[in-house]
C-alpha cells in the first residue's frame, strides 16, 4: 500500500508552504485521534486563477483547480501539524465554500478540485462526507474555502 508522502512524491505534487491564519484562531486542533482544520483558502499559483466569484469571474474549471489549491494549503497544514501525511487515517468531513455568482448551481463539480486531490494522495480513505456550498462572498474575494476533518492513526 502506497502512503501519502509517497503518493506526493510519485506525481510531483509540490505542497505550498503552510499559511498562517489571517485572524483570531488557529489553523488546526488535535483533539484525541481527530484533526480539526480550520478554513483555508488557495494556495496562490502564478497563472491559476483564485479569486473572484465562480459563475461569473471564473469557470468551473478555473473554480476546480481552485479548490486543489485550496486542498494543497490545506495538506500543508496538515503536515506542519502532523511532520506527515502518512499520519492521517482517512478524511472524514469537508466543508467546501464557493464564491459564487447568484445563479451558479455547480458547488459540488467545484468541491470535486480538493476532494480528487484527497483521493490522489490517500486513496480511497481521502473520500468522506462534503458539504459543497455557495457563498456571496470569502475573504479577499478568493474562490474557495475549505475546512476539514481527518481521523488520525493510532
Amino acid at each position: 500500500m502506497s502512503s501519502a508522502e509517497n503518493n506526493l512524491l510519485d506525481k510531483n505534487i509540490v505542497l505550498p508552504k503552510a499559511p498562517k491564519p489571517i485572524a483570531n484562531y488557529v489553523s488546526a486542533v488535535v483533539i484525541g485521534d481527530m484533526l480539526y482544520v480550520s478554513g483555508h483558502g488557495p494556495a496562490p499559483l502564478e497563472g491559476v486563477k483564485t479569486t473572484g466569484k465562480v459563475g461569473r469571474d471564473l469557470t468551473v474549471e478555473e473554480g476546480y483547480q481552485s479548490a486543489r489549491r485550496t486542498g494543497l494549503s490545506i495538506l500543508a497544514t496538515v503536515r506542519e501539524v502532523l511532520g506527515s501525511l502518512d499520519r492521517v487515517d482517512r478524511v472524514v468531513k469537508l466543508l467546501g465554500m464557493v464564491n459564487a455568482s447568484e445563479d451558479f448551481q455547480h458547488h459540488p463539480r467545484v468541491i470535486n478540485g480538493c476532494s480528487d486531490l484527497f483521493v490522489e494522495i490517500f486513496g480511497d480513505h481521502g473520500r468522506g462526507t462534503r458539504s459543497a456550498v455557495g457563498m456571496g462572498s470569502l475573504p479577499g474575494n478568493i474562490a474557495t474555502e475549505v475546512e476539514a476533518i481527518f481521523h488520525l492513526k493510532k
